[in-house]
Parts: structure tokens; sequence; C-alpha cells
């Protein structure tokens, strides 16, 4: 099977404007995220999707393909859509630019579990939420799946609501969403097409697109978990951690 990742990349940004050009470890943002995605075996490319000359002129200088896309998209999945339209390609990774971090093991499960599973048209990654904070973070986004694997429902609330022990209980059930996707590409072209769904349009959450239209979305759990990076805070914590890991590398 042809495997390819795409990286949609937007300028704008309503928390952190032009996120994916910030270079203060002396990458790009996005050029972190290109060399994670280029580590992962099954891909046979990665591709940035961007909105924008500057974020191409960016992908020029460290050598990434691009494609630049209408600056009309309201998703990254609709950006990543126009890219790989003329591209033959069977499996599309959908990864976010702001992922510097992402191991790229997950981006080869998120794969293989289309490769493995031919009735689904599209998966995703999970991992055990650790703390009751994250639990009531509306930005985390939690995940329920069956004893398939098999997403039922994604929220940004607490989900499933433990009754008779508020928080995480001891059951650990509570599953946080990593916002990484794998598609076939004629489904991707097909989902896209779709119109916005009511619970789409309440959470703000493509992928309940899906579950609204009973598309099934298979869920692989993982162990490495990363946030993204959507505030200058969180990217100034990033450039903490990289200049200290490559401190270390240097001695």
């Amino acid at each position: 099977m042809k495997i390819l990742v795409c990286i949609p990349a937007r300028y704008g940004s309503t928390r952190f404007a032009g996120k994916v050009l910030a270079k203060d470890t002396g990458k790009f943002l996005i050029q972190h995220t290109y060399e994670q995605a280029c580590l992962a075996k099954l891909p046979e490319k990665v591709i940035i999707a961007a909105d924008d000359q500057r974020i191409v002129d960016a992908a020029k200088s460290f050598g990434a393909e691009y494609i630049l896309t209408s600056v009309e998209h309201k998703s990254g999945t609709d950006r990543i859509a126009e890219a790989v339209a003329d591209i033959d390609v069977d499996i599309v990774v959908n990864l976010q630019a702001d992922e510097p971090e992402i191991d790229p093991d997950n981006i080869d499960y998120v794969a293989r579990l289309l490769i493995d599973n031919p009735d689904y048209p599209m998966a995703t990654l999970a991992a055990e939420l650790q703390s009751p904070e994250l639990l009531a973070n509306p930005n985390v986004v939690k995940v329920i799946i069956d004893h398939d694997n098999k997403a039922t429902h994604f929220s940004r609330a607490a989900i499933p609501y433990n009754i008779v022990r508020p928080g995480l209980g001891e059951t650990q059930q509570h599953l946080r969403h990593l916002g990484i996707y794998a598609y076939r590409k004629e489904f991707l072209l097909k989902f896209t097409a779709l119109p916005q769904t009511p619970l789409e349009k309440i959470e703000k959450l493509e992928q309940l697109r899906a579950i609204e239209n009973g598309i099934a979305i298979i869920v692989g759990k993982v162990k490495h978990t990363c946030d993204g990076i959507d505030t200058p805070e969180q990217y100034a914590e990033f450039v903490k951690r990289y200049n200290r890991i490559d401190s270390h590398r240097i001695k």
C-alpha cells in the first residue's frame, strides 16, 4: 500500500499567530514536526499542505515537499483532501503541524491500523488519561471505544462520567484522544464533501462528523503522548526541552 503523511499548515492561529514558523530553536516549528514524520518507516513521503507563501518558503528552505492550497478551507482535513486529490496514494496520515515531539512509531501505528483492518476507512490514536486536571480540561479531547476498539463518541467533556467517584476513578477507562488520523484516500475525499453535523458544530470536533454519519473509526492505544503547541507559553516550554536535550547531545 502507498502511504503518505500530510501536514496541514495554516499561518493564522487564534492563540499563536504564525506559530508554525516560530524558530527559537534554530528550526521552524513545522520543521521539527516534518523531521519527526520523516523518521516513520511506513510512509513513502511526507508533504506539507500550506495556506500561505511564507510557509512554502520555509518548507523550501529545509527541503520539504509542499503544496500551496486554498486559504478558504475550514479545517486541516479539508486542506489535506485538496493536497492529495491528484496523488496516487492509498492511505493518508493527517499529522498536525504543531506536533514537534510526535513519536514516529505512532505515525506507523495509525497507518498500520488501516492496513490490518480493511473494513475501517479511518483510524486514530488514544492514551490513558493520567490526571483529573486533564479530564476536566476541554482542550483535551476524550474518546470512548467499544470492545472492538471502535470509537463510539468523542467529547471535550469528561466522558465517561463516573457517578460513584467523579474524576479518574479506579477503572482507567478514560482515554485521551490524540489528534492524529489515518484515512483511506477514497474515503477522505468523500468525508470532506459531507456537511458539518450538529455535534461537530457544538464541540468543534470534525471526527464527530464521522460518528454522526455512522462511519467506523478504529482506535489504537499508545503510551507515548505529547502536547501540541497551541500557545506561546507551550512553545517556550518546548524550546526549553529541546535546548536541554540538544545540550546533552552536544556533550
